[in-house]
């Protein structure tokens, strides 16, 4: 790295284990419901389908960020004068290349099509049409001048104080004011979801950072989201471990955590047990059934199992920084008859090669919900919590984040829950489940990243590594010497584990990518220690300027005159739409790409544009912390932490 970095402030203690874990129930799983406490549930807490798009914004909202949406209702208005005879013309506006403006409307083409067949139209072609909606349109501070371009697209060229004037408002108001306003309310993220009993390891990697990304990104956007950890902490696995504790540990209710140990190498044994010993696993089988049918010592060993495993899974999640409420398996598992019967009466469960099935159209295999033996499975436990989301906790938007080996299966979920009813046909009303896939973690080899005797990498030891080389790049650059040991530990951290992040992060989630710290500790390209580097090099120049930027905000007026200063201040006001699109589509990719835009914005400005000792230093300081504080904002939307020093 040619730059080092320090927090300029501590950051916070890690989260309790109270913020990261839900109720104390959770560990226990609820009691059975009756069939007329499920049907009271459901008579009572039935969601109506809504026929509204979930990316449409409140209109009783102004939105000072949202270019796009500003553009839109100016020439919504132009469009009613244009052709008033169609009436569900919606505005097609898109930002466009800088020679032709800054943003485009794309509606001339389409109209024409519409009512070119209709007598007197009154137009000659879509030229004429897009000349009548520059002439149509409202007066506005908000437009420098609007130009004709090919067949009939109009090209907006934004007014140059109307942009130093939002990015100024912004500065005193907060950047909060830039959020989207998604129409949705409540919002429910399924991700990282661990096995009980099993650490984590790489393959949680992307589940938990995505998951994370999309809930912070849609919390910023004002919607109430439910983090929902959907561990795996109720299946045939835990007959197994539990004999093994038992045969094992006559004591293990005063000695579990001691005699577990290491919970990874407990599990293999436990099932390698399994596997050479048919009497032990005649036992095991035996004890899934009487743990379910709810015999105390098998729940108290179970529930110890569970904690434990919730504790390890508690420390990543805190090094991460990343908040989750646990609501398990178990949690479902007593709403699955009642889920079942529902389904049944409407028809849609049939018998199958004696299993309780489901036939999705155009899927050559059906959803199997009751097993050949009478038991429940996943895609029992996922139609159960599918109904809860929507029926108990009224949520309008189930994002489910796994990897793309499970897309078939989510998708005949939500066919199923259609069928049902539940939720509408049409993917783009609400309320809607979406399944958020992602591709495999790769090694240098091109295969899935393992250690070298092929097990599969502990995401601890991947985190450690990380922070151990940053660190070490730190204390080459002398750093040891000048920051106190707290400061270098929270500077590695943040560096090292944003590097991981950002890695992930940047690629589109679908593809495979190839893990590798030399390429994501690099501090030139597209990575986030150049990200952070940028960003500590903004806090150095308002620093060295002595000026204080809280006092300028207040007195001193930022003004674009220079074309790299138009420049950076238009990609600035196009955040809040770059939030907007990568909630949308559920990509956190977009927003990895803007914020390196941004980044390389800058250095176009500060490379042209002397700031300190200017005649217009006062503002391009005003523009140097509009660019930190959207960055920062980046910065907290993908989980990574800033420096502010090198």
């Amino acid at each position: 790295m040619s730059g080092t970095f320090a927090l300029l402030h501590p950051p916070a203690s890690p989260l309790p284990p109270f913020l990261s874990f839900s109720r104390i129930s959770h560990f226990h799983s609820p009691p059975p419901l009756s069939t007329a406490d499920f049907w009271r549930l459901t008579s009572r807490r039935s969601v109506p389908i809504s026929k509204t798009s979930i990316s449409t914004m409140t209109n009783d909202e102004e939105n000072a960020g949202t270019v796009k949406k500003q553009l839109s209702k100016l020439f919504e208005q132009s469009l009613r004068l244009t052709v008033p005879s169609e009436s569900d013309v919606e505005p097609l506006i898109a930002a466009c290349a800088p020679k032709f403006g800054d943003y485009q409307c794309n509606n001339a083409m389409g109209l024409w099509s519409r009512i070119k067949n209709k007598k007197d139209n009154g137009f000659k072609g879509p030229p004429s049409i897009g000349k009548v909606i520059m002439e149509n349109l409202p007066p506005t501070e908000m437009i420098e001048k609007c130009t004709l371009a090919g067949p009939g697209f109009v090209n907006i060229k934004l007014s140059t104080s109307w942009i130093a004037k939002n990015i100024q408002k912004m500065l005193i108001i907060g950047i909060e004011t830039w959020a989207p306003r998604l129409l949705i309310k409540r919002a429910v993220v399924d991700f990282s979801s661990p096995n009980i009993a099993k650490e984590m390891h790489v393959g949680h990697l992307r589940s938990t950072i995505i998951g994370d990304t999309l809930a912070r990104m849609l919390e910023f956007s004002n919607v109430d989201v439910l983090r929902r950890n959907h561990v795996g902490d109720w299946g045939t696995q835990f007959g197994m471990l539990i004999e093994f504790l038992f045969d094992k540990f006559p004591n293990w209710e005063h000695e579990s955590a001691q005699a577990i140990g290491d919970l990874q190498e407990f599990y293999k044994a436990s099932k390698k047990r399994f596997d050479e010993d048919p009497a032990f696993k005649g036992r095991a089988q035996q004890a899934v059934v009487r743990l379910q049918g709810g015999e105390t010592s098998y729940r108290r060993a179970w529930a110890q199992i569970c904690e434990i495993s919730r504790n390890e899974f508690n420390k990543v999640y805190q090094r991460l920084g990343v908040q989750l409420e646990e609501k398990g398996e178990s949690f479902y598992n007593p709403y699955i008859p009642g889920v079942i019967e529902q389904l049944s009466n409407q028809g849609l469960v049939v018998e199958s090669q004696g299993a309780r099935v489901i036939h999705i159209e155009g899927v050559n295999i059906p959803l199997i919900v009751v097993k050949s033996d009478g038991g429940y499975n996943y895609a029992s436990t996922d139609m159960a919590a599918l109904w809860y989301r929507l029926n108990e906790e009224k949520v309008e938007w189930i994002i489910y984040v796994t990897d793309v080996g499970q897309q078939q299966h989510f998708e005949m979920v939500f066919s199923a829950a259609k069928l049902a009813g539940w939720l509408p046909a049409n993917d783009n009303m609400y309320p809607k489940a979406s399944h958020v896939g992602f591709g495999l973690v790769l090694g240098e080899d091109g295969k899935r990243f393992r250690t070298r005797n092929t097990e599969v990498v502990r995401l601890v030891d991947l985190l450690d590594e990380a922070k151990n080389r940053s660190k070490s790049v730190l204390i080459e650059r002398g750093k040891a010497a000048e920051w106190t040991e707290q400061e270098l530990e929270h500077t590695a951290e943040a560096v090292g584990y944003g590097a991981v992040k950002y890695a992930d992060l940047k690629n589109n989630r679908l593809t495979n990518y190839t893990f590798n710290f030399d390429q994501m500790l690099n501090d030139k390209g597209n990575t986030a220690v150049y990200l952070l580097y940028a960003h500590a090099r903004i806090c150095s120049i308002i620093r060295k300027s002595g000026k204080d930027i809280d006092e300028l905000k207040k007195t001193g007026v930022l003004s674009l005159d220079h074309d790299d200063e138009r420049g950076l201040g238009l990609h600035l006001l196009q955040f809040s739409e770059v939030v907007e699109e990568a909630c949308t589509n559920l990509l956190p990719n977009v927003l990895c790409e803007y914020l390196y835009n941004l980044s390389e914005n800058f250095t176009k400005f500060y490379s042209n544009c002397q700031v300190v000792g200017s005649a217009e230093e006062t503002s391009r300081l005003l523009l140097c912390e509009a660019t930190a504080v959207v960055m920062r904002k980046c910065f907290h939307l993908l989980g990574i932490t800033p420096v502010y020093k090198i």
